[in-house]
């Protein structure tokens, strides 16, 4: 027996070193885990700070780099024409991302306004069959419970001896009646739930705009890059200004003074005779001209292909219309890829 106890006394250690050392090596392998993780953090973060670094030191280059040009007579009139002939490109951006966002709102509440004036009229046209079917259970009703009263007050006023031949089948006809009349109520009742069901309907949300919404909406967006190109197109100053926002600060020279003077009045002038503009005929008109030429390259997209609307339409006062080649959605002038309804 002594034997016995010191074998299973030794067992039993053996067991626990087992286990403890089976946690020792569990915890070592997660305490690895944790320290490569914690080694690839600090990796992405040195990373991290290397770019921005980078980024610093261009940033600072560039600031250098323009207070030089500022500190250069030759050149301290050419960064201001720049500038402004870059804020006209952003400004121009900015129009046509405001028209589009405010013309997709627009369309989007005329779609949604439709769905619920239909969906409105399908739940009243409900609405007034179950009310209907309501007002003929109540009427059918009332006749079964005018004559349930009818058939009681009879049999109450029968005499004894024509109670004994008819009463029984009377009895029954009574007990008919009322059965039906419960039948009725309950058929009733089950009408007014589904006429409270179809009230408490909620409205279809927003499902936003088909392939052919989207279409009409881009060809008006078209039509405005269009007008925002003609607006500016006089003495150069788009490409002027398409130029400078591809270019750096002096990479691009325009002369001296009188040269750059020049650029800001045609600017201000240019920009006067754009908000005077009127726009919402000429935009539509342009449109369907633009919708008449574009080709998608499948039945669901809505973008044109480029080169189908590379044609701007000219139209003045008079309505004429004169036609020139610029493929602005092909350039991205404006940046309309991103305004585009997709």
């Amino acid at each position: 027996m002594a034997s016995l106890a010191t074998l299973f006394r030794i067992e039993t250690s053996s067991s626990q070193e087992s286990d403890k050392l089976v946690d020792l090596f569990r915890n070592r392998s997660e305490l690895k885990k944790e320290f490569a993780a914690l080694r690839n953090e600090k990796y992405m973060l040195q990373d991290r700070i290397k770019q921005h670094r980078g980024a610093t030191a261009r940033v600072e280059q560039r600031i250098l780099h323009l207070e030089n040009l500022l500190l250069d007579p030759e050149w301290v009139y050419n960064v201001i024409a720049f500038y402004q002939l870059r804020a006209l490109t952003q400004q121009c951006k900015d129009q046509l991302s405001r028209f589009a966002e405010q013309l997709k709102k627009q369309s989007e509440q005329r779609a949604h306004g439709r769905t619920l004036d239909s969906w409105n009229e399908r739940r009243k046209q409900k609405l007034d069959g179950v009310k209907t079917q309501i007002g003929e259970q109540r009427m059918g009703l009332q006749l079964l419970e005018d004559q349930l009263q009818a058939e009681r007050h009879k049999l109450m006023t029968m005499n004894g001896f024509v109670r004994l031949l008819r009463g029984r089948k009377l009895a029954r006809q009574i007990d008919d009646l009322a059965a039906q009349i419960e039948v009725s109520q309950q058929q009733e009742s089950e009408l007014l739930q589904d006429l409270d069901r179809i009230q408490r309907l909620d409205p279809p949300e927003n499902q936003g705009l088909d392939v052919a919404a989207k279409r009409s909406i881009n060809f008006m967006i078209l039509s405005f890059a269009q007008q925002l190109y003609l607006d500016f197109e006089e003495d150069n100053l788009i490409e002027l200004a398409k130029e400078a926002n591809e270019k750096s600060v002096g990479a691009i020279n325009y002369g001296g003074k009188l040269e750059c003077d020049a650029i800001l009045k045609m600017l201000a002038k240019s920009k006067a005779a754009a908000e005077a503009t009127g726009l919402a005929d000429v935009l539509q008109k342009r449109a369907r001209l633009i919708g008449e030429q574009a080709l998608f390259r499948h039945d669901d997209d809505a973008v044109p292909v480029p080169a189908s609307v590379a044609t701007i339409y000219v139209i003045d006062a008079s309505g004429e219309i004169e036609q020139k080649s610029a493929n602005l959605l092909g350039n991205n002038y404006f940046g309309m890829a991103k305004v585009l309804s997709r």
